[in-house]
Parts: C-alpha cells; sequence; structure tokens
C-alpha cells in the first residue's frame, strides 16, 4: 500500500521526547519491551550528541523528557544530561528499576535539576522480586530507593509489571505501594512487545485473572476514602473490543530516540518494515516533519476498511501499527484487537492459551555481550 504525503493533515510538534540512552540493563526481565535484538544498539550516542538531540527537540516544543532504557543510571553522563536539559526548559522523567542508584547518586541528579523519578517494581516481595527480574538482592535495593526518592523530596511514582506470575498477589502490591507512602502507582498489566511478545503465553493472565484483580483493586480503593496512593490499572488489551490510541496517533506527540540515534514514532517501530532515520545523519526537524516513515501512518489516508469508514477512527487511529504487524504480518491491517476488524479471532485464540501453557520456561532478556559499567557508590 502506498499514500501519498500530501494527504497527510498539518503535522503538530513532538510534546513528549523518551530518550532512550542506553539499552544496557542489571535487570533480565522476560516482559522487557526492548527489541530482541539489541547488537546494533552498542553504539550508543556520546554525550554531546544527546545534548544536540535534547537541544533539537527543545527548539521544536517538546516540553516533557524522558530518560529511559535499559537502565538509564548505567550511563555515566545522566547527571550532565539531566543539567543540560533543565537549562533547557524540559520537565525531565527518570525511568528507572533503581539498580544503581545511591543516595550520593540520587544527591546529584537532585543538584542537576532532575524533576521527577518512577521507580518499577517486579513485584511486592524479594523472592518473587528477584525471580522475575533474574536479579539478586534487587528488591533490596529497590527497597532502599524508594526511601531516598521521598528523602530527596520527589514525587513517589511507583509502576508495578503485572504478568501471570504476580497478578494474584495484587493486595500485596497495593499494600506495599501505601506503607511505601507512594503518590501514584501504576498497576500495569504488560503489553507484549520484545521479550514480552516471545513470552506472551506464559504471561498473559487469564480473564478471571484480570477480572479478580480488578475487583480487589475496586475493593482497596473503597477502602481508602481518598487517602493514600492514587492506583491506575492498565490491563492488556488482548481482551478489549477497541484499540488504544497507540502513542496519541502516529507521529503528532511522542517522539523517541534510540541509544545508537533511530528517531523512532513509538519505542517498538523498528519491528516494522519501514527504514527509520538517524539523528547522526539528519537534524530532529526534518526528520519529524519530512521522512516517509514518520508520515507513513499519518492521518487516515493509510487505513483499510473497515477503519477507513469507521466513525471511532479518530478516537483509536486504527489502533496499534506494531500489534498489528506481529499478530497479522501486515502493517496496515486494523489492530486485531478491535472487535471490528476481520482479524479479531486471532485475540481469542491468544486469550484461549491463557493459563495452559504454566508460567514456567520464560525467556529472559538477555544481550549477547555486556559493557562493562562503574556505578556510583556512596
Amino acid at each position: 500500500m502506498t499514500i501519498s504525503l500530501n494527504e497527510t493533515p498539518p503535522i503538530t510538534p513532538p510534546l513528549w521526547l523518551l530518550a532512550e540512552i542506553t539499552y544496557q540493563c542489571p535487570l533480565h526481565c522476560p516482559y522487557c519491551s526492548n527489541p530482541i535484538n539489541m547488537e546494533e544498539t552498542f553504539n550508543e550516542l556520546p554525550t554531546e550528541q544527546w545534548e544536540s538531540v535534547l537541544t533539537q527537540a527543545r527548539e521544536m516544543g517538546a516540553v516533557q523528557l524522558g530518560f529511559s532504557g535499559g537502565e538509564p543510571l548505567l550511563r555515566k553522563d545522566l547527571e550532565r544530561l539531566v543539567a543540560y536539559a533543565r537549562k533547557l526548559g524540559f520537565y525531565t522523567n527518570l525511568i528507572t528499576s533503581g539498580i544503581g542508584m545511591t543516595e550520593k547518586r540520587i544527591a546529584k541528579l537532585k543538584a542537576a535539576g532532575l524533576d521527577h523519578i518512577q521507580l518499577s517494581f517486579q513485584a511486592a516481595n524479594a523472592e518473587a522480586n528477584d525471580l522475575i527480574g533474574n536479579k539478586r538482592h534487587s528488591f533490596e535495593q529497590k527497597m532502599k530507593i524508594a526511601k531516598l526518592v521521598k528523602k530527596y523530596d520527589y514525587p513517589m511514582v511507583l509502576n508495578f509489571c503485572i504478568t501471570a506470575q504476580n497478578i494474584h498477589e495484587i493486595e500485596e502490591v497495593m499494600d506495599l505501594s501505601t506503607r511505601l507512602n507512594a503518590d501514584f502507582v501504576e498497576l500495569a498489566t504488560v503489553q507484549y512487545y520484545g521479550w514480552a511478545y516471545e513470552n506472551r503465553d506464559h504471561l498473559l493472565p487469564t480473564k478471571d485473572q484480570l477480572t479478580q484483580a480488578e475487583r480487589v483493586i475496586n475493593s482497596y480503593r473503597d477502602k481508602q476514602d481518598g487517602r493514600g496512593p492514587k492506583f491506575i490499572f492498565v490491563a492488556p488489551d488482548y481482551y478489549e473490543q477497541r484499540p488504544k490510541a497507540c502513542m496519541n496517533g502516529w507521529g503528532t506527540t511522542f517522539l523517541t530516540v534510540t541509544p545508537d540515534g533511530s528517531a523512532l514514532p513509538c519505542h517498538s517501530a523498528k519491528i516494522l518494515p519501514l527504514t527509520f532515520p538517524n539523528v547522526k545523519q539528519r537534524s530532529l526537524h526534518d526528520i519529524w516533519h519530512h521522512d516517509f516513515s514518520f508520515n507513513h501512518f499519518r492521518g487516515d489516508s493509510w487505513m483499510p476498511s473497515p477503519c477507513k469508514t469507521c466513525d471511532e477512527k479518530d478516537k483509536d487511529f486504527g489502533g496499534c501499527r506494531c500489534q498489528a504487524y506481529m499478530l497479522t504480518g501486515d502493517m496496515y491491517k486494523t489492530d486485531p484487537v478491535c472487535s471490528k476488524s476481520p482479524d479479531h479471532h486471532i485475540m481469542k485464540s491468544i486469550t484461549d492459551k491463557a493459563g495452559t501453557v504454566g508460567t514456567g520456561n520464560l525467556k529472559y532478556r538477555q544481550v549477547e555481550r555486556q559493557i562493562k559499567v562503574d556505578v556510583i557508590d556512596d
């Protein structure tokens, strides 16, 4: 299928920049959304090039900046990048497992102007947390960092990745969040990209498990009576009748730059049979406005039936292109999550397997070679 670039809508500025500054990570989570093949990402952008990316994005109108990975704490220049972003006027968010954080380092990040920290957990107890992340003593480290987050006057924002392995402990997760005096807690059922897609049949909760989890969450909220953490439950869209509005529409709001400098409309887009540009060769402005890959799914001229004539196309934008490609082999098709999709039967064939294959035999995230990183200790 081809589209006429003349039919694309007016291009708005990217408001949210996700800077995936490294794919290296001390954890090996089987639900990691990073690409399966990460060998190409070892040629990481140097500090000066990341500063150029931040400058260009800010000049285009970006206001939110997420430092992500992998584990962004493994970059020794993180504090410098945070300080540079603060000088540009970004609101900065560190998305971290907490592994590699120390009090000395959080103090430096605070001094550099970091605005926000999102700390991830794998479970509500050490045994399950360390097993899922395949890292001993990681739960102990996360608990220490959670206390430092409060000590340094950051909002306590936690993310728990919910899978078949821990969904039965959802109340314990909420109890832990309350004890940690969290402000916001995302109970995020894993979305199936990268390693999570490879492990989907083991990770996907059953419909009954999701229903029970939602019941427990609502009951817990009722008991809170407006006090304590705000819990946000994110269910997998495999059981839904309508797809998510992926990235608020392709090339409208979000811009991702990967460790090797690839510019993407979403962090999973590299799986698509498209050629994506690199900030080493082109400016962000040129990429955002003129690159074929960024214009490819803007607007609705690319849409097939039934999306083309659907009165909900301005709400879900045809769903996720990466998901459509993974599940049907065709990136132009309607996201199979949608009940109007001719491929919606695929979802039932997947969800029918949930709970039948067990939760073992997981493929843990791994990289063929590791970069030696220095962790700053107290």
